[in-house]
């Protein structure tokens, strides 16, 4: 039986890959400072360690005899816009001390493949309209955050082990990520699920507020489709970073009124000073492509298998 880790294993994504890899017949070890919120884990062995540290890196990484297991690290400390632009300083130095601490550990214990997933957050703000970038793209560099800052130079450490120790170096650039059993409340919450929490509270004809002017275009990729294509990648030859979304571009108030379809309700848009982040994403997806990977979810048919997800976890909040 093959054997894998999956740190951030606690959190949205990382628990819908253990859950992927068991059903593809892994030895799973989860591994994050939190359990699951909402769903008990899949995996076959579930660590709470802080990877912040590098002993409990070491620790996550301790099998025994066998083959050294392949990494999936998902771990950070992130959220939606709201949180990582007040939790800016948090976000740099918990996220780079996890993966230097990571990425010497998996050297160290001699790991032939890493997976690390990095974000669309490492590209410069777009205007709508411009042509999809390529993963070059990142350079010369100018994210529009410092979690954007966080993630590419945390790309490059991973890219300065592997070639310093063999190690086998597959990143992601994630772009939204959205589905049932993430974060939806909070002040952690991303877009997706921020919205689908306010039209679900509110009633048939309210209003909900959307930060800023809702022109923003942004893609959003469900979590099966993210979870294939991490999959794709670690087992195909790409190296370098590789985008991973679906090509659906949307603006914020686009993205509420397919919200409110689904929900069956008549919604109205108060646009509120808030933090936006970027005016556009767009970006080239032939690398990911080249593995076979295709979107299967269009957002329409996402937000069907997301809305009452969440609808159900704002009813039961409410004790209803």
């Amino acid at each position: 039986m093959k054997r894998t880790i999956v740190c951030g294993a606690g959190g949205f994504i990382g628990g819908h890959l253990v859950k992927r890899l068991k059903r593809e017949g892994y030895w799973v070890r989860g591994v994050d400072i939190k359990e699951h919120e909402y769903a008990p884990t899949a995996a076959d062995e579930f660590l709470l360690l802080d990877l912040r540290k590098l002993g409990n890196c070491e620790a996550a990484l301790a099998l025994g005899p066998g083959d050294p297991p392949e990494i999936y690290q998902l771990a950070a400390d992130m959220g939606g816009m709201g949180f990582i632009h007040y939790a800016e300083c948090e976000v740099m130095r918990h996220n780079v001390l996890i993966n230097l601490n990571m990425t010497h550990a998996a050297a160290a214990a001699r790991v032939a493949r890493y997976f690390y997933s990095s974000s669309a957050c490492v590209y410069r703000d777009m205007a709508p309209g411009e042509p999809e970038m390529p993963e070059e793209g990142a350079y010369p560099a100018m994210p529009h955050n410092e979690y954007g800052w966080e993630k590419l130079y945390s790309e490059r450490v991973l890219l300065a082990y592997a070639r310093r120790h063999g190690m086998t170096a597959r990143i992601a650039r994630f772009q939204n990520c959205y589905g049932p059993e993430g974060t939806w409340d909070g002040g952690r919450e991303k877009a997706p699920a921020a919205l689908c929490r306010k039209i679900a509270e509110a009633e048939d004809g309210g209003t909900i507020d959307v930060w800023g002017d809702g022109t923003a275009v942004r893609s959003y990729t469900y979590v099966d489709d993210m979870v294939d294509g991490i999959l794709r990648l670690m087992r195909s030859d790409l190296e370098g970073a590789v985008n991973i979304g679906c090509p659906e571009y949307v603006t914020v108030d686009e993205l509420a009124a397919a919200i409110a379809r689904v929900a069956g309700k008549k919604i109205s848009i108060r646009h509120v000073e808030g933090p936006v982040g970027v005016q556009s994403r767009n970006f080239a997806n032939d690398r990911i492509y080249s593995t076979g990977w295709q979107s299967a979810f269009p957002l329409a048919r996402g937000l069907a298998l997301t809305y009452p997800w969440i609808e159900a976890q704002v009813r039961a909040s409410r004790g209803k």
